[in-house]
This record gives structure tokens, C-alpha cells and sequence, in this order.
């Protein structure tokens, strides 16, 4: 039945925008607001959507944005999966599954992107389709008045000056250039996607005040580091200010600027709790602070991430350990990637090709998923039962080459 579905599918014209996404939003309970509710957003990719039709209503809804994402030592060509939605009317009858398979199969036969990624609206959903988290939110809150950057912490002879949007863009999109790379998840920003994400619209700021920029500006007089965040300001029924300052994104290309950049944020007044949903899980603003307790970290589960190919996809990547293994790998969604795959890497790149020999790990592609980024590692999989090891000590040396300075983040919700 999937297949006969994933016939039915076909991607929507701009004329069908606001019905296509009446329907995804009708579906997620989120109201209709922002500017793009009846014309396209710049950037949606029409050609890659797909919706499903019945009796001329819109059943089903997906569609596919083409990133560039960081992954260890390399950038790598991925499909990002979004606008996933299918109507209470239709459930249970397999067409998630035939979005999925049709999504997959095209990006496989038409040897485009090698991985594809997405943030799961819920967590038990995507594993069967091969996803699984390959990065984590730190998603920490802490109490103001505790939130104190140690003494001896150099934040340099620089300043910080808060800019307007059209100030802060420029400046921020060349520091996001220079360090994204280095950082696994990360997702090229070209103009379209720095108009997205700095995107403010009234209707979406949940009591919070308008989006700060703020630029961090060196001894020598350039921007070296930025910082967007909210506040929402609020005070108790006894009059006292009890407001939250909401950290959206911290990025600098030294520690300098950076510590710079937190000491400002934490130098609020009025502000009670100093919230960073968004952060990454090893965030090092926690190393910043005299008190390391005053900082509640609450991870969950941010990109997912599937190897489509596995070929193209681990010889795409940089392994920092040298690795010349074996890989049996699990595959019944995507039958193109079952069987076994010698791969052979190291720092300066990578290969990984079909081969008749025996296997020195067997793993699911959930499992190579999890680990593709490196901030999931083999060895814990193999603890929890979900990776097998035949050679001893193939999973030690597996996870030690997958594995990456920096731990995955994608700041960047699609």
C-alpha cells in the first residue's frame, strides 16, 4: 500500500502554498502567523515538497531543503527533511512510511545528498525510517545572581555593542563562517537562511521583548564574536523584577570574545533566570563561571540524522584516529546500503567501498546514524546491545575514529 501511495505524492505549486501549509499547521496545532502564510518563504524549495490529495484536500505533507552541514573534517551535501505532517484522517494507513521511502529512494537512485537530516517532533517516530539523534541540546536555565564569570577569565581589551539587524548581519555571517565549519551539524547560512534565522516577528516572541544583537568588537577593531537573545520582563506581585534573558546563539572565533560576550549576558540587571534552550551540550560557557553548579543542563535530543548512502557517506567525512575496518551493515528500509563495507580512513580522508570480508563490527544504520557526526559513541551502542563486535577490539578502535573533538551541534531548527 506504501507504494502505491508514494505514487500519489507529487510535489506542490506556489498556487497551493497556503493550502499545503494550512494543512501541515492544522496538524501541528501551531497558529497561522508570520509573513509567509499565503506566499512562499525564500526559502522553500517547491520542486522537492510533496503532498498528498484526496477528494482535493491535502492529506499529507513533506518537503526537502538542500544543506551543506559540517560533519567531521569535511562538509557534506544533505537533504534536510521538513513540513512532515499527516492529517488525523489518514493515520495508520502507511503514508508516512511512502514519504519516507519516496524521499530516500529518490535522494539513493538520484545519487544527490548522501545524508539527510531532521529534528523529530517526536522521539519514536523516525528510528524505523533509519534516523537516529546524532546531536544533543544542552538546553540549560540557571539563577542570574549565581551566573558569575571567574576573576581570572581574560575577556580582552574588546567591547561589546548592541546593533540593529541590518548592522549585525553582515558581521555576525562572517564569524559564523569561520567557526562552523569546525563544528559538526553545523549548517551553511547563505543569505536566505540568515533572513530566516534572524526573522522577528511579533506574533511569535511569547511575551518576550524584541531580538537583541549584539557584536563583539577586538582590540584591533573587528568583529570577532556575536550574540542574539530576548528578554522577557516580567516583576511579582511585591513589585520586584523577575525577568528571563533568553540566549539564542553565542559564536566567537576566540575564547577571548566569547568570555567577552558571556560576561555581558550575565551582567543584566533585572534579570532573575538566564535561560540558553538552544546550546550545545558541551557548551564551554559552563568553564567560564565560578560556580559550575549554578548551571542546570536539561539534554534532549536535537538533529537526527540517517546515512542514505553508506558509501559516499563515510568516505565523505575525516576520521581523527586511523581506521581500516569491516562494517556489516542492517539496513531493510534502504536495501541499497545492506551488507558489508570496508572502510578505511584517517585524518586527511577516507574510503568505503563494497567488500567480501568478513565483518570486524555488524551494526543497524540506526546505529552508524547515531555515530556519523561523532558525538554518539560506538562503544556505548555496543553496552546497550545495538552494536556487535567480532574482532575484538574493533568497537575501541571504531569509536575512537568516529569520534570528534567538538561534540555535534545544529543551531539551526528547520
Amino acid at each position: 500500500m506504501a507504494d502505491d501511495l508514494s505514487a500519489q505524492l507529487r510535489p506542490i505549486t506556489a498556487d497551493e502554498w497556503p493550502a499545503f501549509t494550512r494543512a501541515m499547521h492544522t496538524v501541528f496545532g501551531d497558529p497561522l502567523t508570520g509573513p509567509y502564510t499565503e506566499t512562499v518563504p525564500p526559502v522553500a524549495e517547491l520542486d522537492r515538497s510533496l503532498a498528498l490529495y484526496d477528494d482535493g484536500r491535502i492529506v499529507a505533507t513533506s518537503g526537502l531543503y538542500s544543506f551543506r552541514m559540517s560533519v567531521p573534517g569535511a562538509v557534506v551535501p544533505t537533504a534536510g527533511v521538513t513540513w512532515v505532517s499527516v492529517s488525523p484522517t489518514h493515520r495508520r494507513r502507511g503514508v508516512l512510511t511512502a514519504i519516507m521511502r519516496r524521499q530516500l529512494t529518490e535522494l539513493h537512485e538520484q545519487e544527490r545528498e548522501p545524508v539527510a537530516a531532521l529534528w523529530a517532533a517526536e522521539g519514536s517516530i523516525y528510528g524505523r525510517f533509519g534516523y537516529a539523534p546524532a546531536s544533543w541540546r544542552g538546553g540549560w536555565t540557571g539563577e542570574a545572581g549565581r551566573l558569575r564569570v571567574r576573576d581570572d577569565v581574560d575577556t580582552g581589551d574588546g567591547r561589546v555593542r548592541l546593533v540593529d539587524a541590518e548592522e549585525f548581519r553582515p558581521a555576525a555571517a562572517r564569524v559564523y563562517e569561520a567557526v562552523r565549519r569546525w563544528v559538526p551539524g553545523n549548517l551553511v547560512r547563505d543569505d536566505r537562511w540568515w533572513g530566516r534565522r534572524l526573522l522577528d516577528v511579533p506574533e511569535e516572541r511569547h511575551g518576550a521583548n524584541e531580538r537583541q544583537y549584539a557584536l563583539h568588537v577586538g582590540a584591533d577593531g573587528e568583529v570577532d564574536g556575536y550574540a542574539t537573545y530576548r528578554i522577557t520582563g516580567t516583576f511579582t506581585a511585591a513589585g520586584e523584577p523577575e525577568s528571563t534573558l533568553t540566549v539564542e546563539e553565542v559564536r566567537a572565533t576566540g575564547p577571548t570574545a566569547y568570555a567577552a560576550l558571556w560576561r555581558f549576558l550575565l551582567s543584566h540587571d533585572l534579570v532573575r533566570t538566564v535561560a540558553a534552550p538552544h546550546a550545545s551540550s558541551d557548551d564551554p560557557v559552563r568553564h567560564l563561571l565560578t560556580d559550575p553548579r549554578a548551571l542546570h543542563a536539561h539534554p534532549v535530543d536535537a538533529l537526527w540524522v540517517r546515512v542514505v548512502d553508506v558509501g559516499r557517506a563515510l568516505a565523505a567525512r575525516r576520521y581523527p584516529a586511523p581506521i581500516d575496518l569491516v562494517l556489516e551493515v542492517r539496513d531493510a528500509f534502504c536495501p541499497w546500503n545492506d551488507g558489508r563495507w570496508r572502510l578505511s580512513g584517517h585524518p586527511a580522508g577516507g574510503y568505503c567501498g563494497r567488500t567480501d570480508r568478513d565483518p570486524d563490527i555488524v551494526l543497524g544504520i540506526e546505529e552508524l546514524s547515531a555515530a556519523y557526526l561523532g558525538g554518539t559513541s560506538l562503544a556505548a551502542l555496543q553496552g546497550a546491545g545495538r552494536v556487535t563486535e567480532v574482532s575484538p577490539g574493533a568497537v575501541t578502535l571504531a569509536s575512537t575514529a568516529f569520534g570528534w573533538p567538538i561534540a555535534p551541534w545544529c543551531p539551526d531548527e528547520f
